[in-house]
């Protein structure tokens, strides 16, 4: 008797991977794409990126992503099929209200990048100035909490200009 049950729990596992291999097929099929993992093109297959601050969250998350979508890094501009030049990569902190006591209460994050992309001396896209705003507020009790809050914006801020970038640059053809 615990042959059948173990041949009947084999049967439905079996049965189970043939239908989420089925479920994959039919979305692949149809052309759905996770989000972010849109094909690049064959002139970006091997970028060089010349960035203004290496270092940066964007930077480091532009980076990622390119690798993500297929993309083998050069190290050099000359062993590149295109060059993608991030030539602003630049966070701002701006006061947006203050209290009775002169004390800010809340502040505005702008996060702004400007890239361009060439691929064998043609400018394959123009300079683009993409930025990202946010405003948080600030309490001299909590600051530990509240820096804490400002880099988790910042970050969230960068991560979705890197795919703002990437999307368009999964454009180019």
């Amino acid at each position: 008797m615990w042959s059948s049950e173990r041949s009947v729990a084999v049967r439905r596992t079996a049965a189970r991977w043939a239908a989420i291999a089925a479920g994959v097929a039919l979305a692949a099929g149809c052309g759905f794409r996770l989000a972010g993992t849109a094909p690049l093109p064959a002139s970006l297959a091997r970028p060089y990126l010349s960035f203004s601050y290496p270092y940066s969250d964007f930077a480091r998350i532009f980076g990622q992503q390119l690798r993500a979508a297929g993309a083998t890094l050069a190290s050099s501009d000359a062993t590149a099929t295109a060059t993608v030049d991030v030539s602003r990569d630049a966070v701002e902190q701006r006061v947006l209200s203050v209290s009775a006591r002169n004390i800010p209460t809340e502040y505005l994050l702008i996060y702004t990048v400007t890239y361009s992309v060439r691929h064998a001396g043609k400018e394959l896209l123009a300079p683009q100035t993409i930025s990202l705003s946010q405003d948080y507020s600030f309490s001299e009790q909590a600051v530990l909490a509240k820096e804490h809050e400002a880099g988790r914006l910042r970050r969230q801020m960068a991560r979705e200009l890197a795919a703002i970038a990437m999307r368009r640059i999964a454009s180019l053809k």
